[in-house]
């Protein structure tokens, strides 16, 4: 039986031929990373354990991104803590604030995500690195500092489960809605410990910052892993990011097995929406009631890349947000806000009313910079919705892809692109 693409990942990685789902196996990260509000356990087990040096610093990253800039002493410790490691250390892939962004947006643009990698990440939206043809996914604290004392991990080989997208996507219809559809069917716990593999003509016709979207949200179904095969998309991206050129472009075998298949004829689908309380709540826009909005946010490590506020402004161009609605821009990283600068995209949000926020994650896990209120709605263009995710726990929020999120915005009620454009 031949082997699906995680596996063809993950037998390269530990120096087999072959392996198959259930077996265990170490292998050595190409990447290990953390951020503020992760990295301080991670560094206390480290030190508790009894190690002094981090195994192979060039393979760290640590990423400021929660809680950034910081809201409170207690946050100023945990980035205070980070940064002394950093330099004791000497951590070459430190972003500081101001220089930093969401991990699951700088990363990949830093050229630090490669085809056919093992990367492990505390946190659990690490799937999303996935989109480069790589195993990546998230771990605890705890095995994230035995990683960085030992330059290992052991893992076991996931199931596969393939999902086909085939298709032209209409206007409106983006990589958000394709993960949705899919977690609809699928539920916040159909993959549990599982390897989603993506793929069909549609996903082929992704750009790469799409297809970060489509693995980003994998772990809203509870898998291991998100991936895409490495093609001519992946390699132009990398052009200028890294210097490496002895990353491998895996394909799964045609006799791959597979414990579940899902295929799904996507040129005719609408822009899909999660209510709350859950990101599997799914149903087509139209389907949705019309809702009050209180807030609008747009960003995120799943929706917080240049081509979703590129589509966001299209919608909103000339027009102003409802006059009792607030909407938050928050790039999802300093090289996002400087082409929302260069495009001229900031000044247009600011003139429609808009607050564009830092490059943070605080919103969408009820952090900061964002949180909701008591009842409130919001939509939002995050990764979850459950109850109490971003703020009060009788706060509901909605989540859509960029377009609606901007059509909502000026319409003060969740609304169509198509309403408003």
């Amino acid at each position: 039986m031949g082997m699906t693409l995680t596996e063809k990942i993950l037998a390269g990685r530990s120096n087999q031929k072959s392996v198959k789902a259930g077996d265990l196996i170490f292998v050595k990260p190409d990447l290990m990373m953390a951020t503020d509000i992760s990295s301080p356990l991670t560094i206390k087990v480290f030190k508790e354990m009894g190690a002094e040096r981090i195994s192979d610093p060039s393979k760290v990253a640590l990423v400021h991104d929660h809680l950034i800039p910081a809201k409170d002493i207690k946050s100023a410790d945990l980035s205070k803590t980070m940064r002394l490691f950093a330099r004791e250390q000497g951590i070459k892939h430190y972003f500081e604030v101001g220089r930093s962004g969401i991990a699951h947006v700088l990363l990949q643009e830093e050229g630090l995500t490669l085809p056919g990698d093992v990367i492990i990440g505390a946190d659990s939206h690490s799937c999303t690195y996935g989109a480069m043809g790589c195993f990546a996914t998230g771990v605890g604290g705890t095995d994230l500092a035995a990683a960085w004392a030992l330059g290992e991990i052991w893992l076991r080989i996931p199931e596969s489960i393939k999902i086909v997208y085939k298709g032209k996507l209409s206007e409106w219809v983006v990589a958000k809605d394709l993960i949705l559809l899919f977690i609809r069917d699928i539920g916040v716990d159909g993959a549990v410990y599982k390897a989603l593999e993506f793929g069909g003509e549609t996903v082929e016709n992704l750009s790469m910052q799409s297809r970060f979207t489509l693995t980003n949200m994998a772990i809203e179904a509870g898998a291991k892993n998100g991936v895409i095969k490495a093609d001519d998309t992946t390699v132009e991206y990398l052009k200028g990011r890294t210097e490496r050129t002895d990353f491998i472009l895996y394909e799964p075998d045609s006799n791959a097995e597979y414990i579940r298949t899902f295929e799904y004829e996507v040129s005719d689908l609408e822009p899909q929406v999660a209510i709350p309380f859950l990101p599997s709540n799914v149903f087509p826009l139209s389907e949705v009631e019309k809702v009050k909005v209180d807030q609008v946010y747009i960003g995120s490590c799943t929706n917080g890349r240049i081509e979703d506020f590129r589509l966001a402004a299209k919608v909103m161009k000339g027009k102003k947000i409802h006059d009792e609605l607030r909407m938050i821009i928050a790039p999802g990283s300093d090289n996002v806000f400087q082409q929302l600068l260069v495009e001229g995209l900031a000044l247009q949000f600011k003139e429609a009313g808009a607050v564009i926020g830092s490059t943070t994650c605080g919103a969408c896990y009820g952090g900061h910079m964002g949180v909701m209120g008591e009842n409130e709605v919001g939509v939002f263009t995050t990764n979850r919705n459950f109850v109490g995710r971003t703020g009060h726990p009788t706060a509901r929020i909605y989540l859509t892809n960029p377009a609606v999120a901007a059509a909502t915005a000026v319409m003060g009620r969740l609304a169509d692109p198509r309403e408003v454009v």
